[in-house]
């Protein structure tokens, strides 16, 4: 980091805010006064990414490569055959893959062919799985069989041998001081162990620590494994305000602020199993307001997911997330520049790439994501905003990949999915339009109910019986046959020689209608 970084870098202050609730637990990263990343957690949910099962073999699928595995959801969990074995090529984002190579004797290792998986894993057998990827949408969780369990420094990898360093600490000499550490740290056999970036500075005596209770919680997982049935969970994560101590107690972390008293002193006894320091940092919030409306958090959620995202200099962001990826539009809007209009363009894109990994943070996106980028004529601008958008992107936890913007000024990238975006874990589908983001217009139901009455009638007069149609609209629909479209419906009556009647329901949705027989209130349409 150049020193312009380190001094911006050194003035931030750096808070987690936390709101404990009955049905919510929501926790807010705050960068001077600015959201940076929420996450939400609801107790009665089930943790599930990161939590280990044994579960039972239901089917194998050579054609997909994969094997479904029952771990006790209402959905199969989904395993590629090459995630079947523990040392299998797993690398964590803590592990460093020269290590891994150095490990192997520098060879890749073999995957099982699909005999030999049908063989080791008839369906009916059991299998210790952990869940990587949270159910999305139809689609049951994703599992692995290499387990990785984290602690406050230290990665166990049961069933590994590696004994590696995070790629993210940079220092040859901490490297070489960390692997002389964990290479003296007794292990049971097939036990691996990676040193997490948190880790970088420690004592030998805290990675002991560390390890014993990693260990610990192998023995129990180990004991659950032959104790109860399956499918059944043998070790959870732990609740989202364990988790914070865990992986979010950093040194830049100025203060963790939280609302519930029970809460705060669990915090501070996990806590103190860090440091002192470390526990003098939590503090407890007993103000007379909500915690998150003292510290701003509430005004900033309101458009935290805002479909339109407004950027300083005056262009915006469009966000738009669909099952299969995610598209942001980067515009203009009313930004002009100082300069030419290319150095406006340029200008506009840096910023945009820079909100848009914040966005990603935010609200937790994860998938493919392409990014509409203001046209460049420049390739130099076009390597720059890229650039831009891989440095923005180093402090998010998740794995990414960017691609270079394409000739059709493109940009792809990917970001790690291990659940739900915030979007839908807050939101359902709309009742009105059906996830669609649009209804039929009044004219667009007018014509359809015209068409179908213009059939009925044709129908039975060629039957010689006589139809009064009723027909039961929204309101909208109703002002719009008033209004624009009574001389049709006149018209109509007098062709047939019948008489409509229309009702008007107040919460009808907008493209719902019913045409029932007047005479006998039999329904004879009903579109929902």
């Amino acid at each position: 980091m150049n020193l312009f970084g380190w001094l911006k870098r050194s003035k931030m202050k750096r808070e987690i805010i936390i709101n404990v609730e009955k049905l919510e637990t929501r926790v807010a990263v705050m960068e001077n006064g600015r959201i940076e990343e929420y996450m939400v957690e609801h107790p009665e949910a089930e943790r599930l990414v990161g939590s280990v099962f044994k579960g039972r073999v239901q089917n194998l699928e050579n054609d997909l490569q994969a094997a479904f595995i029952d771990i006790g959801l209402k959905k199969n969990a989904f395993l590629h055959y090459w995630d079947m074995t523990p040392d299998a090529d797993a690398l964590l984002d803590d592990e460093d893959p020269k290590d891994r190579k150095a490990q192997k004797g520098g060879r890749k290792a073999a995957r099982l062919s699909d005999a030999e998986i049908a063989k080791r894993f008839p369906p009916g057998s059991e299998i210790v799985v952990q869940v990587t990827k949270g159910p999305i949408s139809t689609k049951g969780p994703r599992v692995t069989a290499n387990l990785s369990i984290p602690g406050r420094y230290l990665v166990m990898m049961p069933g590994a041998k590696i004994r590696g360093v995070s790629k993210k600490i940079g220092d040859a000499n901490e490297r070489k001081r960390l692997k002389k550490i964990i290479d003296r740290l007794p292990l049971p056999e097939n036990v691996g162990l990676v040193v997490r970036t948190v880790g970088q500075g420690a004592s030998a005596r805290a990675f002991a620590r560390d390890l014993r209770n990693l260990l610990s919680v192998w023995n129990e997982m180990q004991g659950n494994v032959k104790n109860l049935r399956t499918p059944c969970c043998i070790f959870q994560e732990p609740d989202l305000c364990e988790r914070v101590i865990r992986d979010w107690l950093t040194e830049d972390v100025d203060a963790i602020v939280i609302d519930d008293p029970a809460s705060y002193e669990s915090m501070r006894e996990v806590a103190s199993r860090i440091s002192r320091r470390a526990r003098s940092r939590i503090n407890r919030f007993d103000g007379d307001t909500g915690i998150f409306e003292h510290y701003g958090v509430e005004r900033q959620l309101q458009n935290a997911f805002a479909r339109q995202v407004a950027l300083k200099s005056g262009g915006y962001l469009v966000i738009d997330e669909t099952e299969a990826l995610v598209a942001v539009d980067v515009n203009t809007g009313h930004y002009k520049g100082k300069g030419s209009q290319e150095d406006a363009i340029r200008e506009v894109n840096l910023e945009a790439v820079e909100e848009v990994a914040r966005q990603l943070r935010l609200r937790n996106i994860g998938g493919l994501v392409i990014l509409d980028l203001i046209d460049m004529k420049s390739r130099k601008h076009q390597r720059e905003v890229c650039r831009a958008l891989k440095d923005a992107l180093k402090r998010d936890r998740a794995r990414t990949n960017v691609l270079d913007i394409s000739e059709l000024g493109l940009l792809e990238m990917s970001r790690q999915r291990q659940d739900r975006s915030i979007l839908s874990q807050l939101t359902s589908v709309c009742p009105f339009c059906k996830g669609h983001g649009v209804v039929k217009s009044p004219m667009a139901v007018s014509i359809e109910i015209q068409r179908l009455l213009v059939a009925m009638l044709k129908k039975a007069a060629s039957d010689r019986r006589p139809l009064e149609p009723k027909v039961v609209i929204a309101p909208q629909v109703m002002q719009r046959l008033r209004t624009e479209d009574g001389a049709i419906l006149a018209q109509l009556q007098k062709e047939f020689g019948t008489r409509l009647t229309f009702v008007s329901e107040l919460h009808r949705h907008p493209e719902s209608f019913s045409i029932l027989d007047a005479a006998t209130s039999q329904v004879l349409y009903s579109q929902s």
